[in-house]
């Protein structure tokens, strides 16, 4: 997701958001930087896939199965991947050159999580620098050096 916006001193700002396969590393939070990965997801995933699979082989053809039965099996499937994709964090960048009279090149960056919040922080940051040159300071948006 990339948007270009010219701010209030005319100055040309990129605003790019990316999603995160990963969780992004808080300083405060150093001691879980070991991470078991994605494996016991996958596995879990696989033997409940494995079950549902099995469920509807073994099922007598003499026997009825509802189909709202089978539509609880999907979302049961689907819930946690989907919940799992929309909610993962996004890393929002907003950054400018500067121009050569008085304004310095800035980035600014900060951490967002869910992709509808993603869609409103980046119109959030855009209309605030084209009012006020620059990304809310009081946003999830933070100057970097």
């Amino acid at each position: 997701m990339n948007r270009v916006v010219r701010g209030s001193d005319g100055r040309e700002w990129t605003i790019k958001a990316n999603l995160e396969w990963s969780n992004p590393i808080a300083a405060d939070e150093f001691e879980h930087d070991v991470n078991g990965g994605s494996a016991p997801a996958i596995l879990m995933g696989a033997v409940f896939l494995f079950l549902v699979v099995m469920f509807v082989v073994w099922t007598p053809a003499e026997v009825y199965v509802p189909s709202w039965l089978i539509l609880l099996l999907i979302a049961a499937v689907l819930f946690f991947p989907v919940r799992w994709v929309l909610r993962r964090p996004w890393t929002v960048t907003a950054a400018t050159p500067g121009d050569h009279d008085e304004n310095p090149p800035e980035t600014w960056v900060g951490v967002v999580r869910g992709f509808f919040d993603v869609r409103q922080e980046v119109s959030s940051v855009s209309r605030h620098i084209e009012l006020y040159a620059e990304p809310d300071m009081n946003g999830s948006l933070q100057p970097v050096e």
